[in-house]
């Protein structure tokens, strides 16, 4: 496994988020609003922050204080965007990814080894939406009993 950023974060409490691809449009609002909220209370959010759902919510996330773990389904890219290493350099990003460099596209089977270790990560889960039968589906069937899964 490698990783970038702080490591001390994790010690800290963590919320895991998991969305899939396709999103209902009533959903994406109210994902924002919790976004807003985990933010404005300093919760820290593990997430891959993969789909276009899950960057705007890592956008929401980099405007406050708080720490954010990203677990990739790639291996470590070689060049971060600005907003990254911000964070990075604010000590308030820890990134890590189970894979090797040489894996540098995401597939089905990548995303579903991160969820797994997301929800690994995590004390609890939010979950807005899962598609039914799809991968998220299959990973949250797993969650051991003492993790709390939160939805809308």
């Amino acid at each position: 496994m490698e990783y970038i950023g702080n490591l001390s974060i994790l010690k800290f409490p963590k919320t895991g988020f998991l969305c899939s691809r396709k999103v209902p449009s009533g959903i994406i609002l109210k994902t924002y609003d919790w976004a807003i909220e985990q933010r404005d209370n300093g919760v820290c959010v593990v997430s891959g922050f993969h789909s276009k759902i899950e960057k705007d919510v890592f956008r929401y996330l980099l405007k406050g204080g708080q720490p954010i773990m990203m677990v990739l389904a790639r291996g470590m890219k070689k060049r971060w965007e600005k907003e990254i290493l911000e964070a990075l350099e604010l000590n308030r990003l820890l990134i890590i990814s189970p894979f090797k460099k040489t894996v540098t596209r995401v597939d089905a089977a990548n995303a579903e080894r991160a969820n797994r270790l997301i929800i690994e990560f995590s004390d609890s889960v939010f979950i807005p939406y899962h598609s039914p039968n799809g991968s998220i589906s299959k990973v949250i069937s797993r969650v051991p009993a003492e993790k709390t899964i939160l939805s809308l």
